[in-house]
């Protein structure tokens, strides 16, 4: 058997076992990486570990350790108190301030499932108290928080761009972020139609003007106002103000915004940099945070990352991409490859799947055939949107937070969901984006 269909069997026994088997698949592929590395490749040890994304690991690092920091020193709490405050408790308006908010989050460098992690619960509860359709709710969340995924700050849009970077290929993280984003908001709009939108919008109900819905499912006599809306989602009814800490956080997230995208200053050392400024500063509300620093994720990435930098430091990535380069269309070709990243990401990790399919399109991309930027914005599209299913991530999250008497409906309503974009996302993306030939 040909040395890289050994490797390439490892890679997907790499995604097999770490879905069925719930383990990490960046440790699974660290381990993959010394053992094919050494004894399929004959590599030494620190050739092997050549191709570990030291820069991604800082960049992670120091991005999820500040947005831990936010959490314990209540920006993020304060940014939804005063969000919902700011509509004036329209319920009509509180699934798009779900929306805005998970969006916000994630674009800013929270994960997503950390972004749905915080939201779902609050948007769970005004669900359940102003009657508004909990799948609607969970689905506006998930979909916010997959809006901002490919932002310039994000996770997802740095493991991407750095990718392309490296890999020589054109590239407009621009357009990767704005094409996800409308993607996102077109869906979130129909979603919001259809799913009782426009009832909330003729109703024109506020928070507070029913005392009974109000009061349903919550403690009476919090308050009618929209502030009152906001605290009773969260822990306590303490109105939240602009702290010191809040106000440089706050600062510190809009001069790396500022930093990033006008002085391509290095986002991982300015996250880390502010971070560390934080702690310093006030070391009660940086205790234990470092806990809180998404590390599974963290090695979930980098791991993959250096397994595929080991493929591609014996040939193995040249041979998969020859392979899907030998497809007579160049055009067919990209929609396998979008329909391959949706399929296998509504089950296993989305930056994992992205990390391993971008380099495996290279020959695609360099045809010259097809647009490179729309085929990794359809890429990016299919295999990161499929994550409203409940076997993701965030779909899980939306059904644990949903009512105990909705949780089995709200499930398999998001696997409907789920799969069904799993057909309709790969081949709207890449109508889109590379069959017409716009980029």
């Amino acid at each position: 058997m040909s040395l890289h269909l050994i490797s390439i069997g490892v890679l997907a026994a790499i995604f097999l076992i770490g879905t069925l088997r719930k383990v990490n698949l960046g440790a699974l592929a660290l381990v993959a990486t010394f053992i094919v590395g050494t004894l399929v490749f004959s590599q030494s040890t620190s050739d092997v570990l050549k191709g570990f994304p030291a820069n991604l690991f800082v960049i992670l690092v120091g991005v999820t350790y500040l947005f831990a920091i936010a959490k314990s020193n209540g920006t993020v709490d304060w940014l939804v108190q005063w969000s919902v405050r700011g509509v004036g408790g329209h319920i009509a308006a509180i699934p798009w301030v779900m929306f805005v908010l998970s969006a916000v989050l994630v674009g800013l460098g929270a994960l997503s499932p950390a972004a749905v992690a915080i939201i779902a619960p609050i948007g769970m509860a005004f669900a359940a108290r102003y009657r508004i359709n909990p799948l609607m709710m969970g689905l506006m969340v998930v979909h916010g928080s997959a809006a901002g995924n490919f932002s310039p700050l994000g996770v997802l849009g740095i493991i991407t761009n750095k990718i392309v970077e490296r890999s020589g290929i054109p590239a407009s993280p621009t357009l990767l972020f704005l094409s996800n984003a409308v993607f996102n908001l077109v869906l979130a709009v129909g979603v919001y139609l259809v799913l009782g939108g426009l009832t909330l919008i003729r109703e024109k109900r506020r928070a507070g003007d029913d005392d009974e819905s109000a009061n349903a499912g919550g403690s009476p006599g919090t308050g009618g106002s929209a502030v009152g809306v906001a605290t009773r989602a969260l822990p306590g009814t303490e109105i939240l103000t602009l702290t010191r800490d809040r106000t440089i956080t706050v600062l510190g997230m809009v001069g790396l915004v500022v930093g990033a995208l006008m002085f391509n200053l290095d986002i991982g050392l300015m996250a880390m940099s502010l971070a560390v400024l934080l702690s310093v500063l006030s070391p009660g509300s940086a205790k234990n945070v470092l806990g809180q620093v998404s590390w599974g994720v963290v090695l979930l990435i980098c791991g993959i990352v250096t397994y595929v930098g080991l493929l591609e430091s014996v040939g193995t990535v040249d041979f998969i991409s020859d392979s899907i380069a030998g497809i007579s269309s160049p055009l067919l070709a990209a929609l396998v490859i979008c329909f391959v990243g949706a399929i296998v990401s509504a089950f296993a990790s989305t930056t994992g799947i992205l990390g391993a399919l971008i380099p495996l399109a290279i020959p695609v991309l360099l045809s010259g055939n097809v647009g490179a930027i729309g085929v990794i914005a359809a890429l990016a599209i299919s295999a990161s949107v499929v994550d409203s299913s409940p076997f993701s991530t965030n779909g899980a999250l939306v059904v644990a937070n949903a009512p105990a008497e909705k949780q089995d409906t709200i499930y398999r309503q998001l696997m409907i969901w789920g799969f069904g974009l799993v057909i309709v996302a790969p081949f709207l993306s890449w109508a889109v984006l590379v069959w017409t030939g716009w980029w």
